[in-house]
């Protein structure tokens, strides 16, 4: 039962950032000719577990852009029960991966802030907080514009994610 909560309260305050983004306007101008998603992680496998490891759940928006740029933010609480945040500029999804119709490889890089003491250390060339982070995916498209994905996160673990249109 303790770990359906952090999924509904994700779940729920996605719902809210949509409908408190849809002012109108705002979320025309930025994303048109783009298209904008949001993102829920409920679970995150870690490949060595530690008494130290919190749930992670995570919320999100992505923008897709053209020329197949991405870029986002995500807020979270990592491992260890800490507020992050995951800013990201730089990105690029390549679809038909293998020739496979809804497979997509994505990459995003960017700035995390949130790993602190006492586990600055769990994330390389960490400064006060901020860390430098390049996070590779594969996605699977099942419905248009909503798909799945895996998220490759080093050495520490594999987070599964969905992303939905907003609309």
């Amino acid at each position: 039962m303790n770990k359906l909560i952090p999924i509904a309260f994700g779940l729920i305050v996605a719902q809210l950032a949509g409908n408190a983004l849809a002012v109108p306007g705002f979320l025309s101008d930025l994303a048109q000719d783009k298209v904008l998603s949001w993102q829920f992680s409920p679970y995150t496998l870690h490949y060595h577990p530690s008494d130290d490891h919190k749930n992670v759940v995570m919320v999100g928006v992505e923008r897709e852009h053209p020329d197949a740029k991405l870029d986002g933010i995500t807020l979270f609480t990592n491992s260890f029960g800490q507020p992050t945040v995951y800013v990201y500029p730089w990105g690029g999804v390549y679809r038909r991966l293998g020739g496979i119709e809804h497979l997509s490889f994505k990459w995003t890089a960017g700035l995390l802030y949130g790993y602190k003491d006492p586990y600055k250390d769990k994330v390389p060339y960490n400064h006060n907080g901020f860390s430098p982070a390049v996070i590779p995916a594969l996605a699977y498209e099942f419905k248009p514009g909503w798909s799945g994905q895996l998220n490759f996160l080093g050495n520490a673990g594999l987070m599964f994610q969905l992303n939905a249109p907003f609309n």
